[in-house]
């Protein structure tokens, strides 16, 4: 397979990603969002836990990673506090080394302080890894967390992966509220 080739098949799962991430109507994403959260905590004592203490969590119930050297991912979200929808969030990134394959999965922020959460209304779009720390909570530390080593303002869990992709990471994921 040439270079151009490769290009061409790339460019074709981008797109689809990003037709597919697009599709969901804002009543549809509010559910999907809350269902996805719900499913997390209730399979998830470490995100129930933090949960309990959050101030607000932001809700990306399907998020499409497609790459073949290059790769994007993309995909639509719900801001709730206080368990209620405030704001409609895109996230999106961009990569490019040695990839292959598709893959959805979900992630959830949960902002666990009124700071991290007016952070984050007075931003036009950031990414993570900028501005306030984002631990990104895999089932190791999950195992050992409780609420007395919460320390961060946002913390991260990723659910529900399907598809075949080397590699995930939300890490440098640009986040922008779309409403």
């Amino acid at each position: 397979m040439t270079f151009q080739s490769k290009l061409k098949y790339a460019v074709c799962l981008i797109l689809t990603a990003f037709v597919t991430a697009g599709t969901v109507s804002a009543d549809n994403l509010t559910a999907e969002s809350r269902a996805a959260l719900n499913q997390l905590v209730a399979q998830n004592p470490a995100a129930a836990k933090v949960k309990s203490k959050a101030a607000a969590v932001l809700v990306f119930p399907d998020v499409v990673k497609a790459g073949f050297i290059f790769g994007a991912q993309g995909g639509k979200g719900i801001l709730f506090v206080h368990n209620r929808p405030n704001g409609q969030y895109r996230t999106v990134a961009a990569s490019y080394g040695l990839q292959a394959g598709v893959q959805k999965y979900g992630y959830a922020l949960f902002f666990m302080n009124q700071k991290a959460v007016d952070w984050i209304n007075n931003t036009r779009g950031w990414e993570i890894g900028t501005g306030p720390s984002v631990v990104i909570v895999d089932k190791g530390m999950a195992h050992t967390f409780t609420t007395d080593t919460m320390h961060s303002g946002i913390y991260a869990f990723t659910f529900d992966q399907r598809g075949l992709m080397a590699g995930l990471g939300i890490q440098g994921s640009k986040i922008t509220r779309i409403d």
